[in-house]
């Protein structure tokens, strides 16, 4: 691990990342590093992050989107196009144990900033690259967006196929870029571990439609796993357009009745106990797949006769997966939630109060400790730059040639 003292608690303190991702995909990854105690140094360009400037306090350079995905983190402005730019980030490798990217390899090459060029400053670096396509194949050059992705992978197929009026549309969410940038957290995790074996480091990369093309297809393959195919593509259930929060008496409600005890529970408490046994469609797991959408109905037309107060009660009572239906607002007010503490207030230098979720994984032996708010742009400049080993005045002069900016 780095060299430099930590003063970070957690199962990654002393692990130094040096971090030039950008917008979502990366910097999502990162902060999972950083949130399990790493410092990650935030390279940005003098501009910084584009999504700083996403929405409220966009005019502050302190965006939502941006606070969301760069907590824990230290900002250092670095313009990697300059001499001086280049060889500050080359000194700050030198003593990390990662370095991220995500913009195409090309553009890593035309900085001069390869793994060549960075393995030989620091052989022990591993050197991950996170962008759209794998390198060997046709669409290497090409850029790649969420959209794009969810596009290239049939996420948007399978929305059509699930959608009552076959229209289109995308998933609401940063899917992909947020998947692979769980992914790539596990993967560098795990080139870590492999360095601790081998001492070496090494290069690797994250492709997003690599990545997310098993993800999709791990459910959609379907009859098509079988070679002859043993069916069509899509798996029914996920595909059903009648598969979605179905609406009570005065709400609506998520219950999954899926196992067969699950089926049995529901149909006793509907009074139809019998058609367990007497309609083909419930007898087993396979039957009722090949008619999800019809059972999907069945259940949406008997959960809007009761409240979705009754139908918590019988399905806990019956041991059948019910959830009530949240909203965004909901959501913040959930009760579980308050009762671990998951949401809590920070103050924010230069913005104010915002509010802040907790890390998700709970540690019982190195649990990561305190909190860094997301840094204005530039604002560890200075403090980085002299840990490399500059004096105030090669700051200086930094700063006057535009490679740097204090904040």
């Amino acid at each position: 691990m780095s060299s430099i003292p930590s003063s970070s608690s957690g199962p990654l303190a002393g692990v130094r990342v040096v971090d030039i991702t950008a917008v979502l995909m990366g910097p999502s990854a990162t902060q999972m590093l950083a949130d399990l105690g790493a410092d990650v140094i935030k390279i940005e360009p003098p501009g910084g992050d584009k999504t700083r400037a996403i929405g409220p306090m966009g005019d502050r350079k302190m965006g939502p989107i941006f606070l969301g995905a760069n907590r824990n983190k230290r900002s250092v402005v670095l313009d990697l196009k300059v001499p001086e730019g280049r060889q500050a980030l080359l000194k700050l490798a030198e003593t990390a144990d990662v370095l991220t990217y995500n913009v195409r390899p090309a553009a890593m090459a035309r900085l001069g900033l390869t793994y060549e060029a960075l393995r030989a400053v620091n052989p022990r670096l591993i050197y991950v690259g996170m962008f759209g396509f794998s390198q060997h194949g046709r669409y290497a050059p090409s850029p790649a967006f969420d959209d794009l992705i969810q596009a290239a992978t049939g996420v948007t197929a399978a929305m059509t196929a699930a959608s009552p009026d076959g229209t289109p549309g995308f998933v609401p969410l940063n899917l992909m870029d947020r998947s692979v940038g769980l992914y790539a957290f596990g993967v560098i995790a795990s080139a870590l571990y492999a360095r601790e074996k081998t001492g070496e480091g090494q290069r690797v990369d994250v492709p997003m439609f690599e990545t997310m093309v098993p993800y999709v297809l791990g459910d959609h393959l379907y009859g098509r796993k079988y070679l002859p195919a043993q069916g069509d593509f899509g798996y029914p259930r996920l595909l059903s357009s009648a598969r979605r929060p179905f609406r009570t008496k005065d709400a609506q409600v998520c219950c999954v009745i899926y196992q067969d005890h699950h089926w049995r529970a529901f149909l006793g408490i509907l009074g139809m106990g019998d058609l367990y046994e007497t309609d083909p469609r419930f007898r087993d797991i396979t039957t009722r797949t090949a008619h999800a959408d019809e059972l999907n109905r069945f259940v949406e037309k008997h959960l809007a006769e009761r409240t979705t107060a009754e139908w918590q009660q019988l399905l806990k009572e019956a041991d059948v997966p019910v959830f009530p239906a949240h909203t965004f607002e909901t959501l913040l007010e959930d009760e579980h939630l308050q009762d671990i503490g998951f949401f809590r207030d920070e103050e924010v230098p230069g913005v104010g109060t915002v509010r802040e979720t907790a890390v998700p994984s709970e540690w019982f032996g190195t649990p990561p400790q305190g909190y860094r708010p997301p840094p204005a742009l530039g604002q560890h400049s200075a403090e980085v730059l002299a840990e490399a080993g500059y004096s105030p005045a090669e700051i200086d002069r930094l700063v006057q040639s535009g490679a740097t900016h204090l904040s």
